[in-house]
C-alpha cells in the first residue's frame, strides 16, 4: 500500500505550500544518500520525499491528490523513483554543496510546474479559499444551512474578466506565458520552465487596461453564500464548493472554496462517531426499587426505564438517538451511563433509617472465607 504523502512529509492535510517547501528542505538535508551515507534506508526515504513533494508542492497535483489519491496517479503521472521533480535525477548531488544556499531558492530552482510551483499562466485557473465554520452538535446530527459572508476576487464587471482593450500575444513568450532557461544548479544541469517576466504567464499584454481592475480581470469583493451542512458531519470534516474560490480573471477558471468544520462541545453529550454518551444520576432508591427517569436527548426529551438493583456505571442504550450517517444510513444511538448519587446531607431521620438497613445487610467490609477455607470446612 503506497504511503500517504502527508504522513511522508510529517506535515498535517492543510499545510500550507511553505510548510510543505520547509518540511521537504529539512528531509531533504536529513535523508540525501551522499550526507547520510550510514543510513542503508537513505536513498530509498530520499526518492519517497522527493515523490510527496512533487506532489503536494504543485497545486494541481495535490488537488487531484486530496480527491483520489495514489489512484490519480496510477497512469504512470508520477515520476520515477528516483525522479521526484519533473524526472529531475538527484543522485548526482554534492556533498560539498551548501543546502540552505540550494532550498533558498527552490521555486527559482524547480521552475514552472515543479513540485512548488513556480508560477502557472494565470489563465489557467484561481486561487482556493479557506473558510472555517464552527457548527453545534445538533447541526452536525441533523445537517443545516448557514450563510457565510467571504471577501474574494470576483470577475471585474467592467471589462468581463478580459482586463481591458487591444489585448495583444506577448512578444517576448509568443502566447504560452512561459520561458524556458538551462540552469546550472548544485544538482546538475537541467531545464525548467518558469512564468514569462514580461506578461507576467498570462501569455498576452494588455495595451489598455480596464481601469476598474487594473488590467487583472479581477476585484475584491464580499459575497455572501448559503453553505448546506449535510448530516454526520464530524469535526475536521472539509466541505468543497466548487467555482466559489477566487477568480482567475482573463479567461481562466475559478478555484474552489473549501468549508473547514469544527463542531463545539456540547455541555451534556459527548460524541463518539455516529454515537453519542450522556451520564445520568440516578439516586439510591432509583436504583434499588427501580424507575423511569426523563432524559435529554438530540431529538427533546425521552424516557428511560431503570429496572430494580441497577449498578452504578451500567449503560443503557436509545437506538436511532444519535448523529446521523453522512451516507444517509440511518442514525446511531444515544448510550446512557447511570452513576447511583451518594447524599452529602441527611436528615436525623434518613440517617436511622440507613443505619437500620445497613444492620440488615450486615457488614460488607467484614473478612469473608476464602475458597480453600470453605472447602477446608466442607471436607471435615
Amino acid at each position: 500500500m503506497a504511503k500517504d504523502y502527508y504522513e511522508t512529509l510529517g506535515v498535517g492535510r492543510g499545510a500550507s505550500r511553505e510548510e510543505i517547501k520547509k518540511a521537504y528542505k529539512r528531509l531533504a538535508k536529513k535523508y540525501h544518500p551522499d550526507v547520510n551515507k550510514d543510513d542503508p534506508d537513505a536513498e530509498k526515504k530520499f526518492k519517497e520525499i522527493n515523490e510527496a513533494a512533487a506532489i503536494l508542492g504543485d497545486e494541481e497535483k495535490r488537488r487531484q491528490y486530496d480527491a483520489m489519491g495514489h489512484d490519480a496517479f496510477a497512469q504512470g503521472a508520477r515520476g520515477g523513483a528516483g525522479a521526484g521533480f519533473n524526472g529531475f535525477d538527484f543522485s548526482g548531488f554534492s556533498t560539498g554543496a551548501n543546502f540552505d544556499d540550494i532550498f533558498e531558492n527552490l521555486d527559482d530552482i524547480f521552475g514552472f510546474g515543479s513540485a512548488f510551483g513556480g508560477r502557472r499562466s494565470s489563465r489557467s485557473r484561481g486561487a482556493d479559499l479557506r473558510y472555517d465554520l464552527r457548527i453545534t452538535l445538533e447541526e452536525a446530527a441533523f445537517g443545516a444551512k448557514r450563510r457565510i459572508s467571504i471577501r474574494k476576487r470576483s470577475v471585474c464587471s467592467v471589462c468581463k474578466g478580459s482586463g481591458g482593450k487591444r489585448v495583444e500575444s506577448c512578444a517576448t513568450c509568443h502566447g504560452t506565458g512561459y520561458v524556458r532557461q538551462t540552469r546550472r544548479t548544485p544538482f546538475g544541469m537541467f531545464q525548467t520552465k518558469s512564468a514569462c517576466p514580461s506578461c507576467g504567464g498570462s501569455g498576452t499584454v494588455i495595451l489598455e487596461p480596464c481601469p476598474a481592475c487594473d488590467g487583472s480581470g479581477t476585484v475584491l469583493e464580499s459575497k455572501e453564500l448559503e453553505v448546506e451542512i449535510p448530516a454526520g458531519v464530524e469535526d475536521g470534516s472539509r466541505l468543497r464548493i466548487p467555482g466559489e474560490g477566487e477568480a482567475a480573471g482573463h479567461g481562466g477558471r475559478a478555484g474552489d472554496l473549501y468549508i473547514f468544520i469544527s463542531v463545539k462541545p456540547h455541555p451534556v453529550f459527548e460524541r463518539h462517531g455516529n454515537d453519542i454518551y450522556l451520564e445520568a444520576p440516578i439516586t439510591f432508591s432509583q436504583a434499588t426499587f427501580g424507575a423511569e427517569i426523563e432524559l435529554p436527548t438530540l431529538d427533546g426529551k425521552a424516557k428511560l426505564k431503570i429496572p430494580a438493583g441497577t449498578q452504578s456505571g451500567t449503560l443503557f442504550r436509545l437506538r436511532g438517538k444519535g448523529v446521523g450517517s453522512l451516507h444517509g444510513r440511518g442514525r446511531g444511538d444515544q448510550l446512557v451511563r447511570v452513576s447511583v448519587v451518594t447524599p452529602k446531607r441527611l436528615t436525623k431521620n434518613q440517617e436511622r433509617l440507613l443505619k437500620e438497613l445497613a444492620e440488615e445487610f450486615g457488614d460488607p467490609s467484614a473478612p469473608q472465607k476464602g475458597l480453600f477455607a470453605r472447602l477446608k470446612d466442607h471436607l471435615r
